[in-house]
Parts: C-alpha cells; sequence; structure tokens
C-alpha cells in the first residue's frame, strides 16, 4: 500500500479532518433517511447509534468495536454516507463520503481508476497548489496518462538486478537489525526492529548514504507520526509546520543525491530513475522528492507495521505460531499473507467520482467522494471464512492489503513479502524465540493500523554469546 505524507501532512490533519471543495450532501443524507436506518442497525448490534466513521472519536474506540460497526455496515446493500459532525468541522461545512465497506465495492473502485479518480488526493484533507508546486506531485494522487507514464519510469527503474539484489540484501540487513535488537535493554520492538528492517532495505535499494539514515527515519516519522489522530487544539498549530519541514529536509537531501547520482551513478535505484530513458523521460528533482517520500511510507511504515501486527498476532495465536515453527518453509506464504490480511497497514484509501456511477443499488453522483476502506473488506464474510481468526493455513487469501488491483496497486508488494518472510524466519528461529511481552500499544489513526511500541522476550543470551 501507498501514501504520500505530504498529502495529509501539509496539515497533519489526516482522513477525517477534509477540506475539500464543498459537494452538496445526497439527498439520502439530507432527508434524515439513511442517518436513521444506519442509527437503528448500529444500535441493534450493541453500538451507540450515533456511529460515525466521519467522527475522529470513532478511531479512538477499541479495534474490536470498530470492526462490528464495518460489519453492520457490510450487511447494507448500498455503500452508506456519513457527514462530518458540527464539533469536527473547521473553516467551513465539509462535504462527507460514502462509506466502501464490502470487499466487492473496495475491489470495484480501486480497478475503475476511470470512474474513481485519485485526483486531487487519496487522503484528506488534499494537497494544496502550493505544496504540489513545493513538493511535486505524488504517484497516489494522479491519473490517467501522468500516472501511466511515472509508473512506467519508475517500474523500468526496478529492473531484475536492482531487485535480485535487494533481495539478498535482506537477510544481512534482518541479521544485522534483529542481533543488535536482541542485545538492546529497552526490549522495543517497533523502533529496534520493525522500523529498521524495511528503512534499511530501502535505503540500501536507494543507496543512501550510511550518515543520512537516523535522519531519514527520523524526519519520517515526525512528517507522519499525527496522520488520522485526533489531536488537542495546541498541536493543531505547532505540528503542520513540523511535519512540513521535515519533508523539505528529505527532498533537499534526496536532490543533492541526485545531483551526484546524475554525474556518476552508482547502479542504485536513485541512479536509475535520474538517468533512465523511458520514452526520453527520467525523473526530475521534484519528481523523485515525491517519490522518496512515497517510497518511504510505502516500503518502511507500512511494512513496519505489518510486521509489528505480525509478532503480536502470532504471541496472541501461540498454536499459530507453533504451526509455523513446525515447518516455517512449508507455512511461509500463506502465514504472510494471512499477517497482511488481518493488521491490514493501510485502513483507507479516498477516491473521487468522475462521473456518475451505481454501486449496490444507489447512484453516486459526480464530484462525491469514498472511502475504501481495506480494514472492512479483508474481514468480509463473503469472501473470508471466520474472518475474525488468524489462520497462517489461509488459503486463497484474496486479501486487499496491497490495494485492490487497478492502476495502483502496490509495486513493492514482492519486496515487502519477501521481507516478512525472512524476518520472521529470523524470529522464529531457536536461537532468536522472539515474542511479544504484553499487548501493543495502537495508535488510534484513522488512516493507518499503527503500533507505537510493543514490548518484547527474546533468547537473547543465545544470540549474545554468537
Amino acid at each position: 500500500m501507498t501514501m504520500p505524507p505530504h498529502t495529509a501532512s501539509a496539515s497533519s490533519a489526516g482522513p477525517e479532518a477534509a477540506a475539500a471543495p464543498h459537494v452538496p450532501s445526497p439527498a439520502a443524507a439530507a432527508d434524515g433517511t439513511e442517518t436513521s436506518e444506519a442509527a437503528e442497525a448500529f444500535e441493534a448490534a450493541g453500538l451507540p447509534p450515533q456511529t460515525n466513521l466521519a467522527d475522529p472519536r470513532f478511531w479512538q474506540l477499541p479495534h474490536e468495536q470498530r470492526h462490528l460497526a464495518f460489519a453492520v455496515l457490510r450487511e447494507r446493500e448500498a455503500p452508506t454516507y456519513f457527514a462530518h459532525p458540527q464539533h469536527a468541522l473547521r473553516k467551513r461545512q465539509q462535504p462527507g463520503f460514502y462509506a466502501l465497506v464490502r470487499h466487492e465495492h473496495v475491489q470495484e473502485a480501486s480497478r475503475n481508476a476511470a470512474v474513481f479518480g485519485s485526483a486531487p488526493g487519496v487522503t484528506t484533507p488534499h494537497p494544496a497548489p502550493w505544496v504540489k508546486a513545493l513538493f511535486g506531485e505524488s504517484m497516489v494522487n494522479v491519473d490517467g496518462r501522468d500516472h501511466a507514464k511515472l509508473r512506467k519510469i519508475i517500474s523500468r527503474a526496478f529492473s531484475p538486478r536492482l531487485l535480485a539484489g535487494a533481495e539478498k540484501d535482506i537477510e544481512e540487513v534482518v541479521a544485522t537489525v534483529v542481533g543488535n535488537a536482541v542485545r538492546q535493554p529497552s526490549r522495543e520492538f517497533v523502533t529496534a526492529v520493525a522500523s529498521l528492517v524495511p528503512c534499511e532495505v530501502v535505503c540500501n535499494m536507494m543507496g543512501i548514504p550510511q550518515k543520512h539514515r537516523p535522519r531519514i527515519l527520523a524526519q519520517l516519522n515526525d512528517a507522519s507520526e499525527n496522520i488520522g489522530v485526533r489531536r488537542g487544539a495546541g498541536a493543531k498549530f505547532r505540528i503542520p509546520g513540523k511535519g512540513l519541514r521535515a519533508l523539505a529536509r528529505m527532498h533537499v537531501m534526496i536532490a543533492m543525491l541526485a545531483r551526484e547520482r546524475r554525474r556518476r551513478p552508482t547502479g542504485d535505484l536513485i541512479s536509475a530513475l535520474v538517468t533512465a530513458d523511458v520514452d526520453g523521460q527520467c525523473l526530475g528533482n521534484r519528481q523523485l522528492g515525491a517519490f522518496f517520500t512515497l517510497l518511504m511510507v510505502a516500503g518502511v511504515e507500512t511494512t513496519r507495521n505489518a510486521i509489528s501486527h505480525g509478532l503480536s498476532l502470532l504471541s496472541e495465536n501461540p498454536e499459530q505460531r507453533e504451526l509455523w515453527e513446525s515447518d516455517f518453509e512449508k507455512y511461509a506464504d500463506t502465514a504472510v499473507e494471512e499477517i497482511v490480511r488481518c493488521s491490514t497497514p493501510i485502513i483507507q484509501f479516498r477516491r473521487t467520482l468522475r462521473t456518475d456511477h451505481v454501486m449496490g443499488g444507489r447512484t453516486l453522483r459526480q464530484g462525491e467522494t469514498v472511502a475504501m476502506y481495506y480494514a472492512s473488506a479483508n474481514r468480509d464474510e463473503a469472501v473470508f471464512d471466520a474472518p475474525e481468526a488468524f489462520d497462517i493455513t489461509r488459503d486463497p487469501n484474496p486479501h486487499l492489503g496491497y490495494g485492490g488491483g487497478g492502476p495502483h496497486h502496490c509495486l513493492g508488494a514482492h519486496l515487502a513479502r519477501q521481507e516478512l518472510k525472512a524476518l520472521f524466519k529470523v524470529l522464529l528461529s531457536d536461537s532468536v524465540a522472539m515474542r511479544a511481552a504484553g499487548l501493543p500499544d495502537l495508535v488510534p489513526s484513522s488512516f493507518d493500523n499503527r503500533i507505537r511500541s510493543l514490548k518484547f522476550e527474546a533468547a537473547s543470551e543465545a544470540v549474545a554469546a554468537e
């Protein structure tokens, strides 16, 4: 899954605080009929009747209550409209959105880019024109020819030789990171392992010098730590500048490296992107900066989320852990897919209707917005047996953890799978035997399924003695 940091970081507000141009609310929402029917369904399921996916407070509920709300919505044939509550509004009325919660609906919207457009942005608020001018247009926010051109350049740069080198590099990164982690007294998994493994893999692939990496990781955290999180009034004024400064520093650094690689290519991804000749096109500095910030989130944050949840899921389900330990290679592929399905690293993306379209018997109008809830689609009872169960033998497993297909399907899905397999092979080994020590500290975000921290236990003495 992918997401452009600057899209949300421009105001650090996240998906629940839309600032798009006003679109009149649908008649179904205006006459109160839909709101009343949804309230009755929520109340019948034991949820507050005022449950509202557009309310930032919804995302502070326990995950079990959120999943129950999605289950209620999946029983409704047509997508449900949600309006922003008055307390969440800012300077002007904000348009609501239709919640796509069924697997089939999320997949349909993902694959039909002619109707469901990524422009002007897949998160809210949409990037302001000056932000686009300064930081470049992220590939996930463009459609049609512009998107196809960017994706072609980037896909060509991901050559078989580069990917083969990245896969070989993963094992060395995992061994180093895990070895260092079990020697540390803090025993905090997200910082010591889950963030570092994908960061090192991506930085190695890009050709980022070691001296820049600690600063990049810190800047990435600054730019994205409050996406989708409800914040107090004081933080709303402080954090936006912090996020933009972090993005600006990353762009300056990547532009400096780009200039060096144009003069002296070194065989890494930056060199390939700035020297590529795809129909006479290569990436300029702003395009490269936008891609780099996108890749850091797609390749670092989403993989970090999956890794963190993976250790927690295996610790909470010891019988599944024992099964995987009994024959790692036999269950590796299905286990990794199940970790991604259950964790769903990105909760939602948005699309804007480019034309009228009928879905579930309801006509969605041009200019209206839909929210594609991957977190709900991956628990759709119509597609998955016992969707709440963590089952590493689940096969088939058509989850939408890397997107629902179509032109915006995740380019790095294969690499992410390789990282997860290589890491859990080490974590489950007798010499490491890493487990979560307690429950994860979850971030109440409406955008990504983040774990802030997770304590771990490991057979560190055995590793340290080697």
